[in-house]
């Protein structure tokens, strides 16, 4: 609670916080847009594949032109790891490209603020040792739901509570899962004009939409906070903030949930597409669990809103301001060394899912395209199938056929030949870049993450 005083002094001797952004898109923007109001924050280099359009960026969201003048703009992400900042910020949205630019600033020595959920879903684990191992921070971003959750979960099992569930809200209908970029824009109430003149991207909007991003999500939040996800993938049962106790605890109890310590989204919608009465379509929750009678009568006498036994309870947040919010895990990494969530174990996995009838030799389009969307399991399920997460199924040929609504496994696509995990050449390459993501079974391979994504792919032990 005491950021901005921290900040603060450091404005006052001369020594902000030099960060570096790597990707100017929406997220980035709305990041930008505050720095000029946060004293004691200094945006020294921004890396955009476009640096032109990272300048109209930094114009269009207030930048004095004395700012702009003062910031290096470079097309090139990896350059930043020599920009001598002590926070990165990786907010390309692209799971390869964030992966080789956050090993970059790790082995340069600055902490990594990790916008790219994508990425970290795909190996944040490996990442995150590397951090902790050389004295840095790996950080998810405040302001985006999962580092929200994170820290809701926090202080929920801080305070002595047991947490029984823990998501967010969004607009789902199962038909959702098979939109495409050309019919996303008008379940926003927006025209693809509106949408190109305020830079949303209608794949990346996509992926909100068709259920991968909450998969993304909500593994990283399993993995961030020691949760499960659901055997069957998210349900995303429509609840307004009123009824999420009742709604989000086991089916034992009346529920709907398998069981708890679990991640789930709620949806905004009724499945006959009548909105939910006071949703969180914008949210994040968790629900507590009373560890004994007289802590649940402590909730109904606070006002808490609880199920019909009292002993379940939520606390939610209804909004959250995305990029707005951002700087709380800049200025946590370097001021406190401290991450706003970090990943510590790999539990969750979100897969790539046939959208459509797919043939052998159609290319793959990745994260809220129109060939696959994503769906969350538990890490250990993914592991035992061997199937092909979201990340990967990005410009990847498929070997066969495959029906919609199928989940696709490693075999289905074209990647590079995995070695015998057996040998000892295969072991030592997966130590090679920092060690296993879990006794489950996947480790990575190679020093980098290369357009084959060798070492992206994941080799069961």
């Amino acid at each position: 609670m005491n950021l901005s005083s921290l900040a603060l002094a450091r404005a006052d001797a001369g020594r902000p916080v030099r960060t570096a952004l790597i990707g100017a898109g929406k997220f980035g923007s709305m990041f930008l847009a505050q720095v000029p109001h946060i004293a004691g924050l200094q945006v020294t280099h921004i890396a955009d594949l476009d640096p032109d359009r990272a300048r109209a960026a930094c114009r269009a969201v207030g930048w004095t032109q004395e700012r702009i003048a003062a910031t290096v703009f470079v097309e090139d992400g990896l350059a930043v790891a020599q920009s001598g900042a002590e926070v990165v910020i990786e907010a390309t949205g692209a799971p390869e490209a964030g992966l080789n630019h956050a090993r970059a600033a790790l082995d340069a020595g600055q902490h990594v603020v990790m916008v790219n959920v994508e990425a970290d879903v795909l190996a944040g684990p490996v990442l995150a040792a590397q951090a902790r191992a050389a004295g840095l921070v790996y950080s998810m971003a405040y302001g985006d739901q999962p580092a929200l959750v994170a820290e809701m979960v926090d202080w929920a099992r801080a305070a002595g509570f047991s947490v029984a569930a823990a998501g967010k809200g969004t607009k789902y209908l199962p038909a959702y899962h098979h939109v495409t970029p050309d019919g996303v824009w008008p379940h926003y109430g927006l025209t693809s004009e509106e949408a190109a003149a305020a830079g949303m991207n209608p794949q990346m909007f996509n992926s909100f939409l068709d259920g991968t991003k909450s998969a993304i999500e909500m593994s990283a939040i399993a993995n961030a906070c020691g949760l499960d996800v659901p055997a069957s993938g998210l349900q995303f049962p429509p609840c307004g903030v009123d009824d999420l106790a009742q709604v989000l605890r086991p089916r034992s109890v009346g529920g709907q949930l398998d069981g708890e310590g679990v991640v789930e989204v709620v949806s905004s919608l009724e499945r006959d597409g009548r909105p939910v009465f006071r949703d969180l379509r914008w949210g994040v929750y968790v629900i507590l669990k009373a560890q004994n009678d007289y802590a649940a009568a402590c909730f109904r006498q606070y006002g808490l809103p609880t199920d019909a036994t009292g002993h379940y309870a939520a606390m939610y947040k209804p909004f959250h301001l995305i990029g707005m919010e951002l700087s709380v895990s800049v200025l946590s990494a370097a001021l406190r060394g401290e991450p706003t969530g970090a990943t510590r174990a790999w539990r969750g996995d979100a897969v790539a899912v046939a959208k459509k009838d797919l043939k052998a030799g159609e290319m793959l389009d990745g994260e809220g395209g129109y060939t696959v969307w994503g769906k969350a399991c538990p890490a250990s399920h993914s592991a035992r199938q061997a199937l092909l997460p979201i990340g990967l199924a990005h410009k990847v040929r498929l070997r066969r056929d495959i029906p919609i609504g199928q989940i696709l496994s490693m075999d289905d696509v074209e990647l590079d030949e995995i070695p015998d995990r057996r040998t000892p050449a295969a072991r030592d390459a997966c130590r090679g870049v920092g060690g296993c993501l879990g006794c489950t079974g996947w480790r990575l391979r190679s020093g980098r993450f290369g357009p084959q994504r060798s070492a992206c792919l994941k080799i069961r032990t």
